[in-house]
């Protein structure tokens, strides 16, 4: 029962066996599926069934970040709501006992499929199954937005009142908690969103993902018919804005045209020569998946760039503290200044339509 870093095997196998002991099979071994980035994830061999552990980052972790407690909550609520997530098994509070992780973790069932996160992964689909299924992606945010919160729990989950002001906050707070070295742009670029933030009464509300991109969703079907299996990475869900969801879409659906030479770092499956479909289309569909006119996303193509840069601007702090797991963070700091870039050119141009990053 060789340890990965952050998750203490024999603890863990202990903790089944005593919360879960219909689960028990043979000794766990664990292997890191994600790391860094967000929270960490590991896959559970062993159990009667593999199962998936989340856990916070290994230091550093901002107090209104990495809430597992939210994330376990909100993952159970939308269980059989139409938008398909994983079964959870367990929430648990680690902090004090410090016996599986030493911070609070959640457990939940392996959702079989596969994560597109690479071109080379298109060649075991048809360019019509890769169209339908970007669409199918557009129209199951749709459905999360358009979810009535109340009607699975979820009415106290957020305040969507003042939400993109108390967005903004949060971000300039995560960007100040992590500074280690000027960053100009990215200034100016919170400055502009501050001055032209969409009024209050143009803004609807519902259930907020706030990571939503492909490389955050499990695939499975046939080559011509793929599906989405479960929507993964709830850590920043809360009730708001859907809009939001909608500009982070858009930036990571091009992403690969944002700064190439970080070579690895820009990655994504996501190429309309495959087949999947421009995010002019994306927009479309999510409209009229979710009965609204055609939105007007130039704020939050803006927001969506400033926010992926504070988030990175996080890791290249914690690169430097030696506080990260995987692999590629020693040149994420490389990517801050090109989206700030790109969020200032959404923030400034106000004939900013829905294409590009």
């Amino acid at each position: 029962m060789t340890d990965t870093p952050g998750l203490n095997l024999a603890g863990f196998s202990e903790w089944l066996s005593e919360a879960h002991p219909d689960l028990v099979g043979a000794s766990p071994t664990a292997t890191l599926i994600a790391g860094g980035r967000s929270n960490l994830t590991y896959r559970v061999d062993g159990p009667r069934v593999p199962l998936i552990v989340r856990r916070p980052p290994l230091g550093h972790v901002l107090a209104s970040a990495h809430d597992m407690g939210r994330e376990h909550r909100v993952i159970g609520a939308l269980a059989g709501s139409g938008v398909p997530v994983p079964p959870v098994v367990d929430l648990v509070d680690d902090t004090e006992a410090a016996r599986v992780t030493g911070t609070p973790f959640f457990v939940m069932h392996v959702v079989d499929g596969v994560v597109l996160a690479s071109p080379r992964q298109n060649a075991e689909y048809t360019a019509s199954g890769l169209h339908g299924l970007g669409l199918e992606f557009a129209a199951t945010l749709a459905r999360l937005h358009t979810l009535d919160a109340a009607s699975v729990g979820l009415a106290d989950f957020g305040r969507p009142d003042g939400y993109l002001e108390r967005q903004l906050r949060t971000w300039r707070r995560q960007l100040e908690a992590s500074r280690s070295r000027d960053l100009p742009e990215l200034d100016r670029l919170q400055e502009r969103l501050e001055e032209r933030m969409p009024p209050a009464g143009d803004i609807r509300s519902g259930i907020v993902h706030g990571d939503y991109r492909l490389d955050n969703a499990i695939i499975a079907g046939p080559a011509d018919a793929p599906r989405i299996a479960a929507i993964l990475d709830w850590e920043m869900a809360t009730l708001g804005d859907p809009l939001v969801d909608l500009g982070m879409l858009g930036m990571y659906w091009n992403i690969a045209s944002l700064a190439p030479d970080a070579v690895g770092l820009t990655r994504s499956a996501v190429d309309p020569a495959a087949g999947y479909p421009e995010f002019d289309e994306l927009v479309d569909h999510y409209a009229e998946a979710a009965r609204i006119r055609t939105p007007d996303l130039t704020w939050y193509r803006a927001f969506a760039a400033y926010k992926l840069a504070v988030i990175l601007e996080g890791i290249h702090y914690r690169y430097r503290q030696g506080q990260t797991l995987g692999d590629g963070f020693d040149r994420i700091g490389q990517l801050v200044e090109p989206l700030a870039s790109t969020g200032l050119a959404h923030a400034t141009d106000s004939t900013t339509t829905n294409t590009g990053v």
